[in-house]
């Protein structure tokens, strides 16, 4: 019974990662743009933040970084496709492609590093029950925060002038324009946003999830976010799901690792990167099912 309560609070944490990275990129796609750098962001954010905690000892402040170089590097992206109409695609795979290289630079004197002693969380009273105690009432702040801003994001984009805003400058963005809504800002604005959140999440791993730093430590998780907006159908709640879907299967080899299956572990390995591509593959059944619900501009540059 601890063992699985203990899977199932990695599920959460795991799922986490992915969620907030996933919901970054939601914003982006709301608004028409699609951005392929997320690994790149997530590895750069997870340096700055790492380093930042290794010299500060403050959590806070390596988010803080975190989500400072995520929205950085997406600012340059956002200016180039939205304001010099780059394609999307090869702009955002170039930022990918230069983020890797840039953290694994940068972050070669930090791979020896430590961090101070790691703060152990848990909700009085609540964390002593069994099974569900070790299971959902101690995690990080941030797990229960990745619900709390997905709850948000719903009603923001559902309810709220401004996601009425965001969803019409990406369903039609000559609509909005003839409206009088500034289309550009609001799409890099949503851009940035989605950094920020995509850097948040390279630095949670680094900081909390695995503390430590080492090239490449990413792993994939970038591509997986971006794949979730997919799988999703780019609304919040299902991308939440979907991330701790995903989180489960992830931490489902360490713990058939664990009970000593005889498993390849090269197999177990690549189980979350086979799970995306057989439900992206599922899903692209129904193509007419994603037109639907994916927003109409995505990835179509827009001159006012």
């Amino acid at each position: 019974m601890e063992t699985y309560a203990l899977l199932l609070g990695s599920t959460l944490n795991a799922g986490t990662v992915l969620a907030i990275a996933a919901l970054g990129l939601l914003i982006n796609e709301k608004a028409g743009i699609v951005n392929l750098g997320a690994e790149g962001m997530m590895l750069c954010a997870a340096i700055a933040g790492y380093a930042t905690v290794v010299h500060t000892g403050s959590d806070i402040l390596g988010f803080v970084a975190g989500m400072g170089a995520g929205a950085v590097m997406a600012l340059v992206f956002g200016l180039l496709v939205i304001w010099l109409n780059t394609n999307q695609y090869a702009t955002g795979l170039a930022l990918s492609l230069f983020g890797v290289g840039f953290s694994a630079f940068v972050g070669t004197s930090y791979v020896q590093a430590k961090l101070p002693e790691r703060m152990k969380f848990e909700l009085a009273g609540l964390a002593d029950i069994p099974f569900v105690g070790p299971a959902l009432f101690k995690q990080h702040p941030m797990v229960y925060l990745a619900i709390v801003f997905t709850v948000a994001l719903m009603w923001f984009l559902e309810r709220s002038r401004g996601g009425l805003v965001l969803r019409a400058v990406g369903e039609s963005p000559q609509s909005a324009h003839a409206l009088g809504y500034a289309v550009r800002p609001i799409r890099l604005a949503a851009v940035v946003t989605g950094g920020a959140l995509c850097g948040l999440a390279g630095a949670y791993i680094s900081i909390i999830y695995t503390p430590l730093w080492v090239e490449g430590m990413i792993a994939g998780k970038g591509w997986i976010a971006l794949a979730l907006t997919t799988f999703g159908t780019w609304r919040p709640a299902r991308v939440l799901m979907g991330a701790y879907l995903f989180g489960g299967v992830t931490m489902l080899q360490f713990h058939l690792q664990a009970t000593g299956m005889e498993v390849p572990s090269q197999f177990l390995s690549m189980l979350p990167y086979l799970a995306t591509i057989v439900v992206l593959s599922l899903i692209s059944r129904n193509p007419q099912w994603i037109r639907v619900n994916m927003p109409a501009s995505l990835g179509k540059p827009f001159s006012p």
